[in-house]
């Protein structure tokens, strides 16, 4: 069994009997697709909303990085009317006086990977976001569970 890691504004594809694993999502969000019928599993290591100022970097944008994470499982032979979504992460790491959105990353990087979703026609079958702890998060291809690590809460299974 291989892991495979998936670094930050990074994204992934895995087949049985492999695992991705990303480490660091504070106000980041992973975002893991799972086509549950081939057995194949992508992951998304999503840093910002959206991508209108970038110059680089499609895996950082939630609006880039979806669809690219879709095209990818499907060149890997998935179905997008098999895929379903599980996200986790988009913490609020740290307190900011006053109410500027500008600040509030997490919050607007979840809004934005399920936008994405959204647009893409896949369900979100399950979610861990929010709060103001870092998650590892591991997604096994064979079964298409998710891990979930989060700092002082222990591990989770979804």
């Amino acid at each position: 069994m291989e892991i495979i890691k998936i670094g930050m504004a990074d994204l992934g594809v895995a087949k049985p009997p492999s695992k991705l694993r990303t480490t660091g999502l504070g106000s980041c969000v992973g975002v893991v697709l799972y086509d549950h019928i081939h057995k194949i599993a992508g992951m998304a290591h999503v840093m910002l909303p959206e991508s209108s100022l970038a110059k680089s970097g499609i895996g950082k944008y939630a609006d880039t990085a979806i669809p690219h994470l879709i095209e990818l499982m499907e060149k890997a032979g998935a179905q997008t009317r098999n895929i379903v979504a599980k996200i986790a992460g988009g913490a609020q790491m740290f307190a900011f006086l006053g109410s500027s959105d500008t600040m509030r990353i997490g919050p607007r990087n979840v809004e934005a990977c399920k936008q994405a979703l959204k647009e893409a026609h896949i369900r979100i079958v399950a979610e861990d976001t929010g709060g103001n702890c870092g998650r590892t998060i591991e997604m096994d291809a064979t079964s298409g569970v998710l891990q979930i690590r989060t700092v002082n809460q222990g591990v989770k299974e979804v």
